[in-house]
């Protein structure tokens, strides 16, 4: 792993202060909150992004899919106006909790001699390596994961509780002696966040999940703000299960090869570029058959991977 600077400077931001976790690490880098960026006047905001790109060189915007579409709408706008391909606007499929754990390890690996590219492009890959679900007290607004009439039906039952787990697999129990959660198959820590669990709180995650999981660590922090819109409800206690060493994640970014982005020449690892979101063009196959995507075949595995897994191959192509 470098020791030194980043070759480019990144920022990591967020759009909201409950997205920026402590840190877990002495190397982890301080996020950038972009308070209010969906209300605030478009000048100031633009202002703000000139200034981050000024000062950093390149910014990734980790942004929850449940933050407000104004939201969603602004940071696309300003990318626009600055017509800047050194702004990644990164919103993956995680709930709130998830979400502010995978921007964490970005910031980590900022300290890292990972350029922007290829940095910017790991969070596609750590994605797949992050646990995260809650324990609630209704699944009747449960969008996110799928949920049976007779599930659905059982959640206006008063007590029930159910545990979920929306990434990376969804799965769905109510609880009861038996109820357990398949979780990950390597070593990880587990964050907690409890909202309001009624007059019965429930030690469920804590007693019964994270023994399950032979999770190493746990921590507990607040609820987002944004965790009882994406989860349907404010009776829950959300929880992750994630890689917290720093020197796992660098090997899992590392072991995949890297390749330049045809478009915009920055380097990256997968299928697409995170800052101009290009793809790889097609080429016909030698010999007549099918095309082929990327004209290098070598943006598989360098060598074999933390974990002793295969995933990262799998996990940049969706």
């Amino acid at each position: 792993m470098g020791d030194g600077e980043p070759r480019v400077p990144t920022a990591i931001a967020v759009t909201s202060a409950d997205m920026a976790l402590p840190p877990q690490d002495e190397r982890t880098l301080p996020a950038v909150v972009l308070q209010d960026v969906g209300r605030r006047p478009l000048e100031h905001v633009l202002a703000e992004f000139q200034s981050l790109l000024d000062q950093y060189g390149h910014v990734i915007v980790v942004c929850s899919q449940a933050a407000p579409a104004s939201v969603e709408r602004r940071l696309h706008t300003v990318r626009g106006l600055l017509e800047s391909d050194r702004i990644a606007l990164f919103r993956p499929s995680l709930p709130p909790l998830g979400l502010a754990v995978l921007a964490r390890q970005l910031r980590q690996l900022a300290s890292c001699d990972l350029s922007p590219g290829v940095l910017a492009s790991a969070g596609r890959l750590l994605t797949h390596y992050i646990h995260a679900g809650a324990l609630l007290g209704s699944v009747a607004r449960l969008d996110h994961v799928p949920v049976g009439l007779k599930t659905h039906a059982r959640s206006w039952m008063p007590g029930s509780q159910f545990g979920v787990v929306a990434h990376p697999v969804p799965q769905l129990v109510r609880i009861g002696p038996e109820a357990g959660l398949e979780g990950p198959e390597f070593g990880t820590w587990l964050l907690v966040a409890k909202g309001q669990q009624g007059q019965h709180p429930s030690d469920w995650v804590t007693g019964t999940l994270a023994p399950s999981w032979r999770v190493q660590g746990l921590r507990e922090m607040p609820l987002p703000a944004e965790s009882p819109g994406w989860w349907g409800t404010g009776r829950l206690t959300e929880f992750c299960a994630y890689l917290p060493d720093l020197s796992v994640l660098y090997q899992l970014v590392t072991s995949v090869r890297q390749s330049v982005c045809h478009w915009c020449g920055i380097d990256v690892i997968g299928d697409r570029c995170v800052f101009c979101s290009a793809t790889p063009p097609v080429y016909d196959a030698p010999g007549g058959k099918a095309p082929v995507r990327g004209a290098d075949p070598a943006l598989g595995h360098r060598r074999d991977p933390a974990l002793g897994r295969r995933r990262e191959r799998r996990a940049l192509t969706g």
